[in-house]
């Protein structure tokens, strides 16, 4: 992941709210010291700090990470791959759509890797297709084995979680936001 991008969005965020940094780490629950370092360049935040700063923010997560608006989904340049140290490896699909109130991933995991998520904003929902392999969804405190071909919908606003079997697993993430009318995407 470039984290320059990251550096550029947290900042303009920050600044399009005109938030000090203290007041932004009360927001996100991301300490003052961690969102310096991040808009400087000087660490890269793990997905799990960008969703406390995409929720804090009242933001999607592409918004973050990706640019805004509609793609072509013809062109495959237009696909971005994030990748998040000791983490998830995501691509970014169709971006945020303030109009669907809806962003799209492309997730792999390796084998018998697993990845918790705390939970999102208020009314998110998301939905997980299994494209290649077996992957085990966590929700409401229960693992729910899923096979290539199969999906699941549930409320992203728990804990929740992703754990691959033995050959790793590819999947699609979509994420639904109840509030769309707080959402803004961050050009």
């Amino acid at each position: 992941m470039e984290s320059g991008e990251i550096t550029l969005k947290l900042r303009d965020v920050r600044a399009a709210s005109g938030l000090s940094l203290s007041k932004a780490a009360d927001l996100t629950g991301v300490s003052k010291a961690m969102l310096g370092q991040i808009e400087r360049g000087e660490s890269s935040p793990t997905i799990a700090t960008l969703w406390k700063i995409a929720k804090g923010f009242q933001l999607p997560l592409s918004a973050l990470i990706g640019t805004s608006g509609l793609r072509d989904s013809s062109d495959a340049g237009v696909f971005r791959t994030v990748t998040f140290p000791g983490s998830l490896e995501v691509k970014i699909v169709f971006p945020f759509d303030p109009v669907l109130g809806a962003e799209t991933f492309h997730v792999a995991l390796m084998a018998s890797q697993c990845h918790e998520s705390p939970a999102h904003a208020a009314g998110v929902t998301e939905e997980v297709f299994v494209l290649e392999g077996n992957l085990d969804v966590l929700r409401d405190d229960e693992w729910v084995p899923l096979q290539a071909g199969q999906g699941l919908r549930f409320a992203a606003d728990l804990p929740h979680g992703y754990r691959a079997g033995e050959v790793g697993a590819v999947f699609l993430n979509m994420h639904h936001y109840a509030q769309q009318a707080a959402l803004l995407p961050v050009d």
